[in-house]
């Protein structure tokens, strides 16, 4: 027997082998029925991961921020199969959870892609989904994984698989799709109801401008159709009041692109409120026993360096400031 502790601080003494949806049963058939990911000793877990020590278990569910994660990383799992089935030939790359949705990177080889594929994918994706796969963690040797993706062609998949030790790789499957992953899956692929492929961008393969450049497609997917609607509404109305819109619609500034992308030119009305805003402010943190100072827009290397602003984006961004007869 092993004791599982659960976050209320009650402890459950069940079997060696146990699952965390064993454990969610035990309490409740409603909580079971919600249970989408896990963690165990601080360690993420599949809900199906059999238990073998004494330990700490927190059940996630949609509404925790780490039960979407499982639930939007499994989702791009579910988006990488539907590509290579619309797409075949193509190399997936890496597909992770973002703070809203997910996204795939994928070289796309002779295919193109653009929204205009999107609905298309969209159903691929339920249709797949409404399968009710179980996604399965194992383990793979290094040998066989790197054997796997060499066959495939995949140069993507072998560099990531030379970087990890032999013993920590494992695999997801799902239906008859398989990837190379670290785990936090949902139980099976029946929980995602509504899916909506947001944009389409190009991404350079681990972000270095002189590597390949891949098609990276954003989504988002939810348990309810209602909860995706409402979603969308949400930015729509967003939208509406975007400070760029807002900036145009008011002549508050304008952007040019010899000055720059994301750089604003104030016009009269936005110059006048800026000013107003800085009078506002000033008079506060006057009023609140605040003196001002003022500080050089540039600075000595060595101030850089201390605030790692140096080590961060390189010695080419803060290159020394040289006169025309110094060269």
């Amino acid at each position: 027997m092993i004791a599982v502790t659960l976050p209320d601080g009650s402890v459950k003494e069940v079997e060696q082998g146990t699952t965390p949806m064993d454990v969610a049963n035990s309490i409740s058939a409603g909580l079971a029925r919600n249970v989408i990911s896990a963690k165990y000793n601080d360690t993420v877990v599949e809900t199906t991961t059999p238990l073998t020590e004494n330990g700490e278990l927190v059940l996630f569910t949609w509404n925790d921020d780490e039960g979407k994660k499982a639930f939007w990383h499994s989702s791009a799992h579910i988006l990488a199969q539907a590509l290579q089935e619309l797409y075949p030939g193509v190399k997936l790359t890496i597909g992770p959870a973002i703070e809203r949705g997910f996204y795939y990177d994928v070289d796309m080889g002779e295919n193109t892609l653009s929204e205009n594929d999107f609905k298309a994918i969209e159903n691929k994706m339920l249709e797949i989904a409404r399968g009710k796969h179980d996604f399965n963690l194992h383990s793979v040797s290094k040998e066989d994984a790197l054997k796997l993706y060499k066959n495939q062609g995949n140069e993507y998949k072998v560099e990531l698989i030379e970087n990890l030790e032999d013993g920590t790789i494992t695999f997801c499957d799902h239906d008859t799709f398989t990837d190379l992953c670290r785990g936090g899956h949902i139980p099976n692929t029946s929980i995602v109801k509504a899916i909506k492929l947001m944009k389409v961008a190009g991404a350079y393969w681990r972000g270095d401008e002189n590597n390949t450049q891949l098609t990276r497609i954003y989504g988002i997917s939810f348990p309810k159709q209602k909860e995706l609607t409402e979603y969308l509404a949400l930015l729509e109305e967003a939208k509406k009041r975007d400070h760029r819109k807002l900036g145009k619609e008011l002549e508050l500034f304008t952007f040019s692109q010899k000055v720059g992308q994301g750089l604003p030119l104030w016009l009269p009305n936005g110059a006048a409120l800026r000013e107003r805003l800085e009078n506002f402010l000033k008079a506060a943190q006057k009023k609140a026993g605040y003196e001002m100072v003022v500080t050089p827009h540039i600075g000595q290397k060595e101030l850089y360096v201390t605030s790692g602003h140096y080590e961060k984006y390189g010695a080419d961004s803060f290159r020394p400031i040289t006169t025309p007869n110094e060269g």
